[in-house]
């Protein structure tokens, strides 16, 4: 990378430096905190179990219990990784990371072909935007889906605008794309990717030359080769997953506020509109230093980027930056992630505003200020979590590792009511649940056990299993207990005081 920009300037090359920087400390901190439940830990222990089962078709929710919600392109990442590095949040994590890093490159190569100045511009405002540099190196689903849209939006333009050459090339991208946007999320990646093209094509384009351009009947075969076969298969080995994961994922989770189909969770119920409020968080720091910036920035007198070329490109950009916004802006149930597959363009689309209209050492020199205060805002959060002891927070990590420390040959660790996905990962997979009071009472007779549950869930619990219970640690909202048989009694561990 370096060589292919040292002939930039100075200020831009500096700005690149810092981008590497900040890509190096998303790297060297994967693994310094622990997977939050719900979402990192759940689809890092379905990964797992994948590992575990051997079973590359069908992701398991549970022993015995297939999950249904999402394609598995990036549990077969995380397996594969977790496979040849080990259990750990490091493992899980790195696939999600390189995919990010995959995603810079993809647009720093769209954009090098049209300005190394745009395309520096690009990957600064990306790499630093909060939701990507917080999901290049999280373990969810949407890095994946992200990645499927831009090679789609690329393989579109490319295949349109690009010299012959890379035409023939470029053009294959958008199936490939799609092949990997239905592995990843499923059909949404179609519509998030294609509502651009289409509302690009009718506004800006001759139609006949965009189906001209295009070798569809070959393109469409090799997205079917490649996506068919796990769809079949998974259908095949769960009859029951297409129905759920087309009406249910694509449908009801779309227009059914507070869907209470959901079969692993429950849906994310707000108001209508949030996604923008989402988006607007996804984009700090720019949605604030960039606005402020236009203070202090004089603008060129004049341009090349009022041209009509550069006005349908920008056309492009916004349309497909703010597709996934005004997709979700119809649905009540949403994510912040959701904004993410838009993000990659917007960098586009604010690159291409920089490039033409902003001062270049002073462009540089904000682009520089909002990467390092990414960066420090990053290290101050991994410094208060570790000052919080974030172990005991939104995770059983610090829970399962003290369960190790104590437990002798034999013992068994049981979670009550509520088993959280960071428990069965930590615990990999020997973290029991148990659904009611008998059960219950009828393990704790039978063996040696710890006990994990909210106190809660503690105080409605009948008096004789209360008294086969001792309380030993305090780890967030749960507590930790031992029960021991009478036969198997001896002295029990000191309870420690709550802080």
């Amino acid at each position: 990378m370096h060589s292919m920009f040292k002939a930039i300037p100075v200020h831009q090359r500096r700005l690149l430096y810092l981008v590497v920087a900040i890509a190096v400390l998303r790297l060297l901190t994967l693994g310094l905190y622990p997977l939050f439940d719900a979402t990192e830990a759940r689809y890092a222990e379905i990964a797992r179990k994948m590992v575990e089962l051997n079973d590359w078709i069908t992701p398991w929710y549970d022993y015995g219990v297939p999950f249904w919600g999402k394609p598995p392109l990036s549990f077969w990442l995380s397996a594969l990784s977790i496979k040849l590095l080990g259990v750990s949040e490091f493992a899980a994590r790195l696939p999600h990371y390189l995919i990010g890093l995959l995603v810079l490159g993809l647009i720093c190569g769209w954009l090098a072909q049209r300005s190394r100045e745009e395309a520096v511009y690009a990957v600064s405002i990306l790499a630093a935007s909060m939701l990507f540099f917080v999901s290049a190196g999280a373990v969810m689903t949407d890095m994946s889906l992200t990645l499927g849209c831009v090679l789609m939006l690329r393989g579109f333009w490319q295949g349109l605008h690009a010299t012959a050459e890379i035409k023939s090339r470029e053009r294959w991208l958008l199936f490939l794309g799609a092949a990997v946007g239905l592995l990843a999320k499923g059909p949404v990646a179609l519509v998030i990717a294609g509502f651009p093209m289409v509302v690009w094509m009718l506004t800006s384009s001759d139609i006949k030359t965009v189906f001209r351009a295009f070798p569809w009947l070959r393109g469409v075969l090799l997205t079917l080769i490649l996506v068919l076969p796990w769809y079949l298969l998974a259908e095949l080995r769960t009859p029951g997953f297409l129905n759920y994961f087309i009406m249910g994922e694509h449908w009801h989770r779309f227009v059914t506020p507070g869907w209470h189909g959901d079969q692993y969770g429950h849906a994310h119920h707000y108001a209508h509109g949030t996604i923008w409020v989402f988006m607007l968080l996804a984009l700090l720091p720019w949605s604030v230093l960039i606005p402020l910036s236009f203070l202090w920035w004089e603008k060129k007198a004049a341009n090349d980027y009022v041209e009509a070329p550069n006005k349908k490109w920008r056309w492009f950009l916004l349309l497909a930056g703010l597709t996934p916004c005004l997709f979700f802006t119809v649905s009540a149930n949403i994510l912040w992630t959701y904004g993410l597959p838009g993000l990659p363009l917007l960098a586009m689309l604010g690159a291409s505003y920089l490039v033409a209209d902003a001062d270049s050492i002073k462009s540089s020199k904000v682009l520089m200020a909002g990467v390092m205060m990414t960066m420090l805002g990053w290290i101050a959060y991994l410094g208060n979590m570790e000052l919080q002891n974030m172990d005991e927070v939104s995770t059983t990590k610090g829970l399962v590792a003290d369960f190790e420390h104590r437990k002798n040959a034999g013992d068994s660790l049981l979670f009550y009511i509520t088993r959280p996905y960071s428990a069965e990962f930590y615990s990999t997979g020997k973290a029991e649940k148990v659904r009611n009071q008998t059960d219950l009472g009828l393990l704790i007779k039978k063996k040696k056990a710890y006990v994990a549950m909210p106190h809660e869930q503690y105080q409605l619990l009948a008096t004789s299993i209360k008294n086969e219970l001792k309380l030993v640690n305090h780890h967030g909202r749960f507590d930790l207990y031992i029960a021991q048989p009478e036969h198997l009694a001896e002295e029990m561990p000191i309870a420690k005081k709550l802080n």
